[in-house]
């Protein structure tokens, strides 16, 4: 499941891009179906969160951004020009080709193919001038993946709302950004508190000790292969509660139980909890 970790590492994979030329763009969603970056430089490729950013200029032109956000489906696949895709061709969202002259060998007089880089199933996709980055992503909150994270002010934002629950908070990524479904899980275990608990009843120090459990935990994971949260990278010992419904906690061995929380604008998404380790709320 693509959080901010994923994102993380996906930005790492693709630091070839910086200095190339793109040879070949479409951008396959009506309303950037025009838009070219033909013959521009990729001059930046980072994240944010779960968003993926890369930059794109001209001389004389303002650089562009290219924005996408994988949300559930979405990948990113790299292959040589005029391979065969991995995944059908009506799935392909963004289709970049980008220059590999550097990797012609010596002596050679033909360069070899051009990197293509494909985003399929994307979630989102959006162009803005790069002079408008900070007021089209201002929103987010602190990137907890970022070197210089701000845990004062997601707390901050955390905070403004005392009647939310934690759990509806910890996904709210304009409270702080880079947090999934997993991660709340798991770091709702860790804490020892039920996903349900309203933000008030908890207190401003609980809630930034789960905020720093929430930064040690991606922080640990950001350039591993496997999600890790028991330390444990066995098949089917990575998680505390996550996807374990029915299954004893590792800690006390009550079952695992599951449900739901959302509404108020929030897709409801699955929760799961221990019930001896994490007691569900009175709401008497």
């Amino acid at each position: 499941m693509p959080e901010g970790d994923s994102v993380y590492q996906l930005s790492k994979r693709l630091q070839w891009m910086p200095g190339r030329e793109v040879t070949s763009c479409s951008l396959r969603v009506p309303r950037f179906a025009t838009v070219d970056f033909t013959g521009m430089v990729c001059e930046r490729v980072w994240p944010y969160g779960k968003h993926l950013f890369m930059q794109f200029g001209l001389e004389g032109y303002e650089p562009q951004v290219l924005h996408t956000h994988l949300k559930m489906e979405g990948t990113w696949s790299i292959h040589r020009a005029g391979a065969r895709w991995r995944k059908p061709g009506h799935t392909a969202r963004v289709v970049l080709r980008l220059d590999d002259h550097e990797g012609a060998p010596l002596g050679s007089g033909t360069p070899p193919p051009d990197i293509e880089l494909v985003g399929h199933s994307l979630g989102l996709v959006d162009v803005f001038p790069a002079s408008e980055y900070d007021a089209q992503m201002g929103y987010l909150g602190p990137d907890l993946l970022a070197e210089d994270f701000d845990c004062d002010e997601a707390v901050r934002r955390i905070m403004a709302e005392p009647d939310r629950e934690i759990g509806r908070s910890l996904l709210d990524q304009h409270r702080l950004a880079g947090i999934g479904n997993e991660y709340r899980a798991e770091i709702c275990f860790l804490a020892g508190v039920h996903p349900a608990r309203k933000v008030g009843e908890l207190g401003e120090e609980k809630v930034a000790s789960m905020v720093e459990i929430a930064r040690r935990l991606m922080w640990a994971n950001k350039d591993e292969p496997v999600r890790v949260s028991t330390g444990v990278k066995r098949a089917g010992e990575t998680s505390y509660v996550f996807g374990r419904n029915n299954k004893p906690c590792r800690r006390c061995t009550t079952l695992i139980t599951n449900g739901f929380l959302g509404g108020e604008g929030d897709l409801e998404r699955v929760i799961w909890w221990c019930p001896q380790c994490q007691p569900e709320p009175s709401f008497d």
